[in-house]
């Protein structure tokens, strides 16, 4: 059986890397929609060698598929979807907009894919930073659960979108040219400078990022009382996000263990020879599906905690690729 499906937001990087991926992994397509806003109606977006026409986001032309990927802003997915999914097309959505809806699922499919049987034709894509935390952590919940997480990321432009990774090459060159910087995307220079800001503060003085972190890993999951401390900073990186992870368990366990668990995890490479100076970077997982998972040691003083340094796509593993995995979850789940 073949299906419609649409890529809506098909002009951002997220929507060109859905399109790439589907693509990429011959996904049983009949016909293929790509939308996007009024200002990119008439455009043309590339799906292997062929070019697809770009429509304008209105839900009466998404509705013609029977899945839609959604990459847009929070505001018009929260105005587009229900509309959409009413009229039976499943919707999957990587904006916020749904994420901590308690009748909509947020997946991760190496996590928890048998959430999906209770969508209601709209399902969350998580937070890019979420996603590969949740996947190189799981595996361990659940031999030594998991008890607490403080985590620190360290986040590239494109986590923001086109406009950034344009910023970040503008910037760096009138720098090296000696010219004063104007920064417009981000609240401050991010040429040769890190921002330990992403999005805007909540009243407990967490920024938005870190907040989503907590709450879309509980969620996901399934631990709605685990303790995670999180400080999330932008870095002038174009592509990966990079994450220290620190995590307690309640059981005891070996380094040898853990190898053993990573090595066998759904979606995890573990690249973790020190001596060699093996270890994973934003540069060597661009373009690449695994979260990749190194640095790995047992805390010096605490007890059953592990250290250890997780790095993954965030443009595809940390959105287009985890959407793609969720549809066809569900086009095998029938």
């Amino acid at each position: 059986m073949s299906y419609k499906i649409a890529v809506v937001g098909a002009t951002g990087l997220v929507g060109q890397e859905m399109l790439k991926i589907l693509h990429e992994r011959k996904l049983p397509i009949k016909e293929l929609y790509a939308f996007a806003s009024f200002r990119s109606e008439g455009s043309f977006v590339k799906f292997g060698e062929e070019k697809i026409k770009v429509e304008e986001a209105r839900p009466e032309k998404i509705a013609k598929a029977d899945f839609a990927l959604l990459s847009i802003g929070e505001e018009i997915s929260l105005e587009i979807s229900p509309e959409v999914a009413k009229k039976g097309t499943i919707v999957i959505d990587n904006s916020n907009a749904f994420r901590m809806n308690p009748d909509v699922p947020l997946v991760v499919p190496e996590v928890n894919p048998e959430d999906l049987k209770e969508h209601k034709n709209i399902i969350a894509n998580p937070n890019c930073s979420t996603i590969q935390m949740v996947v190189a952590l799981y595996p361990l919940h659940k031999k030594f659960n998991l008890e607490r997480i403080v985590v620190s990321t360290y986040q590239s432009v494109s986590g923001k979108g086109k406009d950034a990774v344009v910023e970040l090459l503008d910037q760096t060159r009138e720098f090296l040219n000696g010219n004063k910087i104007e920064p417009k995307v981000f609240p401050y220079p991010i040429a040769f400078n890190i921002i330990p800001q992403i999005d805007n503060f909540e009243e407990n003085n967490y920024t938005r990022e870190e907040m989503k972190m907590v709450r879309e890993s509980r969620k996901i999951m399934h631990l709605p009382n685990l303790k995670i401390s999180v400080t999330c900073v932008r870095i002038p990186v174009i592509r990966g996000h990079s994450e220290s992870i620190t995590a307690t368990f309640s059981k005891d366990f070996t380094l040898e263990e853990v190898y053993n668990i990573l090595n066998k995890a759904p979606g995890v490479k573990v690249l973790d020879s020190p001596q060699e100076k093996i270890y994973p970077y934003p540069l060597f997982c661009d373009g690449k599906d695994e979260v990749f998972v190194g640095r790995i040691r047992k805390d010096l003083f605490e007890e059953n905690t592990l250290n250890f340094w997780v790095v993954a796509d965030n443009i595809r593993k940390g959105a287009a690729l985890n959407a793609v995995q969720i549809l066809e979850e569900i086009i095998k789940g029938g």
